[in-house]
């Protein structure tokens, strides 16, 4: 099958002809006929699948065949969580309408607003946003999404993620019923099936690498390790294996950070892509990364939907994800098109149980690979344990039995801790109300409160 089979009008098919396409993926095949014949779609495709030409090519196409006079309007609306694939969409919306009568912009926040206002009053056809921005400017009645006849949710299952929805449906509120809607998502949870239903009509659905699955050409690999020398693995991999490119995933932007920090520390050059960067320095260091010049990209899961780089020749999993379909998103950065990757998976003391829910995901073992100075037989041990809720409590303090008695080994020494005021003073017997009252009465008991607080500032700082 070829392009020229979908029934696309011709400067399309130049357009594609010229890009290098040559034939359409298996997610294109299947949702670009649906598409053009007016169905609503509701698709579930990991990324590097083809899917923004899947949706973008029907939607120019229904366009190039129905074209509007002066002025223009937004007749499509495609929504995304990050600025880089906003960016990354409309840029693939100029390559394919570089032979039509449309315009398009991508709206996002980071950026001064005043160009997209610009933008906005010169008229445009297609609108790629991210929910945030656009409903300001929505607020500041610069858009108008009362012409739009074509909506896309690109990333849904992410936006869901970010807290979006609530942004999301005072947006569909403000768009025509009477529209074409397409829903594309990596992962199909319970809470995109019920968003599907109130924006959707009659949609058809099109699977492409389902979640439950992995791509074939990607070497996976396990290494259990201590967390304190997750560190010295990184440096050994980098500098034993020099690969060409080089994305690391953490959990958190302060371990972006801190990770660039510690490889810097060792003569390698890193940087960090996540939300609390400006865009400026998120577009550098994709711009670096994409050319050759930066070998390693460290990015929280949030800022790595966009990053479209065909060539990451390995994709390191500093920290285990907790969600186990953000695993297989992860490793679907390499191996794109079909073509190999290297992913290594690094596993401490407190991930047995997110492991242990990425492989009942895929459906099969990772192999482990003790060949390095860091293999910890002890973090492979505990591969059965639930992994600690201690990063989720630090700083509240533990909650004790009224009745002064603790339960199992936490009697030694806690009593006495409880005795000395603070936020675990207030709770003791009843019988003990009066000497601890006596004491400083209300006053003494906010001076406790006062060092719980700053207790909690001194545990949450990482």
């Amino acid at each position: 099958m070829d392009f020229t089979s979908l029934n696309l009008c011709q400067p399309l098919l130049d357009a594609l002809d010229e890009i290098g396409y040559v034939s359409p993926t298996p997610i294109q095949a299947q949702a670009i006929p649906d598409l053009i014949e007016g169905r609503d779609i509701l698709g579930c495709a990991q990324t590097g699948t083809g899917k923004t030409a899947a949706f973008a090519l029907p939607i120019l196409d229904a366009m190039a065949k129905d074209p509007w006079t002066d002025p223009r309007r937004i007749r499509a609306l495609m929504m995304c969580p990050t600025r880089e694939l906003a960016a990354q969409i409309h840029d693939n919306i100029e390559q394919y309408a570089r032979h039509l009568d449309i315009r398009s912009m991508a709206m996002f926040g980071g950026v001064s607003q005043r160009p997209q206002e610009k933008a906005l009053r010169r008229g445009i056809d297609i609108l790629v946003a991210t929910p945030g921005r656009l409903l300001d400017l929505i607020s500041q009645g610069y858009v108008d999404l009362s012409y739009v006849q074509f909506l896309v949710l690109d990333e849904a299952d992410r936006m869901l993620d970010m807290g979006f929805i609530r942004d999301i449906r005072k947006i569909l509120a403000q768009i025509p019923k009477k529209r074409q809607s397409l829903l594309f998502s990596a992962t199909i949870p319970h809470s995109i099936v019920e968003l599907s239903r109130d924006m959707l009509y009659n949609p058809v659905s099109v699977s492409i690498s389902p979640e439950s699955t992995t791509v074939e050409a990607i070497e996976q690999s396990l290494m259990f390790v201590m967390r304190s020398d997750k560190r010295g693995l990184l440096t050994y991999i980098i500098e034993e294996e020099s690969p060409d490119k080089v994305l690391v995933f953490s959990r958190t932007k302060h371990g972006c950070n801190r990770i660039v920090r510690q490889l810097g520390q060792d003569g390698i050059d890193a940087l960090a892509i996540h939300g609390n960067k400006g865009q400026g320095a998120r577009e550098n260091a994709l711009r670096r990364f994409r050319n050759g010049t930066l070998q390693v990209l460290v990015a929280t899961d949030v800022a790595s939907r966009g990053i479209d780089v065909s060539d990451i020749s390995h994709v390191i999993n500093l920290d285990l994800p907790n969600e186990p379909e953000v695993y297989v998103h992860r490793i679907g950065r390499t191996g794109r098109a079909g073509q190999g990757g290297i992913t290594i998976a690094f596993c401490d003391e407190n991930e047995g149980e997110y492991l242990r829910g990425i492989e009942k995901l895929i459906r099969q073992d990772i192999p482990v690979d003790e060949d390095h100075p860091f293999h910890s037989e002890k973090a492979r041990s505990r591969k059965g344990n639930k992994a600690p809720k201690k990063q989720q409590n630090r700083g509240r303090g533990r909650r004790h039995p009224r009745n002064g008695k603790s339960n199992g080994n936490r009697s030694n020494g806690k009593s006495n801790h409880q005795s000395n005021g603070g936020r675990n003073g207030r709770r003791q017997p009843r019988n003990g109300k009066s000497n601890q009252r006596s004491n400083g009465g209300r006053n003494g008991r906010r001076s406790g409160r006062g060092r719980s607080r700053k207790q909690h500032k001194h545990q949450t700082r990482y």
